[in-house]
């Protein structure tokens, strides 16, 4: 088991034997705050009474690989997510607009990619990031929509934001969160 461990998340095996779990195993892990993991035994009854008193985890196994696979499952658990950005598309401020009780929008057309409605974005001037938010509204010809493909021209609204000016590049991504993996 130890070999499963990494750079990142370390193993640490306190005590293995041979037998059924028994009460000296249940209050080692109560004491370290660890799981049990039985291999092809069972516990001891007083032992599973105990450790349902002191809510220690007994995990029984009979087939190798669901053992590996479960404590792979629970080292990735430890670890912190990963988030990863996925770039949707990109467009160009091409005039702004003061709308009362909205604020400003900007008239764009979509370089490339699509612009969503729920999409991330970033206000780039002069390729330096000025803003970073959400897309408040997404229009074209006056009807709310839900993207705007590559060529076609639409207003933007950036949430809580109206500081847009004409020449203004506007980046839409995704953040999605990836679960880290333990690589072993």
């Amino acid at each position: 088991m130890p070999k499963l461990s990494n750079d990142r998340v370390r193993l640490k095996l306190l005590r293995s034997g041979v037998g059924a779990i028994n009460e000296g195993d249940v209050l080692l892990a109560t004491a370290s705050n660890a799981i049990i993991i039985g291999f092809n035994v069972r516990p001891e009854r007083k032992a599973q009474e105990l450790a349902e008193q002191e809510k220690v985890d007994i995990r029984l196994h009979s087939i190798i690989y669901e053992l590996q696979d479960e404590i792979k499952r629970a080292m990735s658990g430890l670890l912190e997510p990963t988030f990863k950005e996925t770039h949707q598309g990109r467009a160009q401020v091409l005039d702004t607009f003061r709308i009362p009780k909205v604020g400003t929008v900007a008239g764009c057309r979509v370089l490339d990619g699509i612009i969503k409605r729920d999409s991330e974005v970033r206000l780039l001037r002069d390729s330096v990031v000025v803003f970073k938010g959400k897309v408040g509204s997404l229009r074209r010809f006056k009807e709310d929509a839900s993207e705007v493909r590559n060529g076609m021209e639409c207003g933007i609204s950036i949430a809580n934001y109206g500081d847009v000016k004409v020449g203004d590049v506007i980046e839409a991504f995704v953040t999605e969160q990836v679960a880290a993996e333990v690589i072993a």
